[in-house]
């Protein structure tokens, strides 16, 4: 059974370090999101949710918490489009939801709370009774996944034929008919510093 906000906020605080409004935010979207495609239960149907966010703050670690989906278990992806907004899909049912927090919620906060000086108070206390029609938009989805990416075990695996690492799920590339993982393709996203 789901939790209460109370709840979660509660559980947010204590995983997450501290309370914020992203915390609110993820805690709203992940148990709205989960309602809309029918999932009242995210511990029950685990096996069966895929999430993906769309930012790197701390509305995702709330995400996570409320759904149980994590990247370790291939259930949350991460797509760094820099948006306060998660996709949540039945893998059962196909039904899947997009749910995007609303910027002008933001305003609504402060005159909400004009009591409150700073922003970041303004909009902790107003997220957690706001109307979730006030705070995100919803739009069904359809999201096209690859056997690649559900969670489980990896499908395959393969050496990258210039450096020797292996590279799992389809994440090769394939250049001048080599198979090269990402970094030898030239994706690297650091650089190697001689000893």
């Amino acid at each position: 059974m789901m939790k209460s906000l109370e709840e979660y906020i509660a559980l947010a605080a204590e995983s997450h370090g501290h309370m914020c409004p992203g915390q609110v935010l993820g805690i709203r979207m992940a148990m709205l999101g989960l309602k809309a495609i029918g999932i009242d239960d995210p511990g029950k149907y685990r096996k069966r949710l895929l999430t993906f966010v769309e930012i790197d703050r701390c509305a995702t670690d709330a995400v996570s918490l409320v759904t149980g989906c994590r990247l370790g278990k291939r259930s949350l992806k991460f797509l760094d489009y820099g948006k306060v907004a998660a996709t949540f899909v039945d893998l059962e049912t196909q039904r899947a939801v997009r749910v995007v927090a609303r910027d002008d919620s933001r305003e609504k906060a402060r005159t909400m709370f004009p009591e409150l000086a700073e922003p970041h108070r303004q909009q902790l206390a107003a997220y957690k009774v706001m109307d979730d029609a006030e705070l995100f938009t919803v739009q069904p989805v359809r999201v096209k996944l690859d056997g690649h990416d559900l969670p489980g075990r990896p499908r395959t695996r393969v050496a990258c034929e210039q450096c020797g690492e292996g590279v799992n799920d389809g994440r090769e590339r394939r250049v001048n008919g080599r198979i090269l993982c990402r970094s030898c393709a030239g994706e690297k996203y650091y650089e190697p510093l001689s000893d």
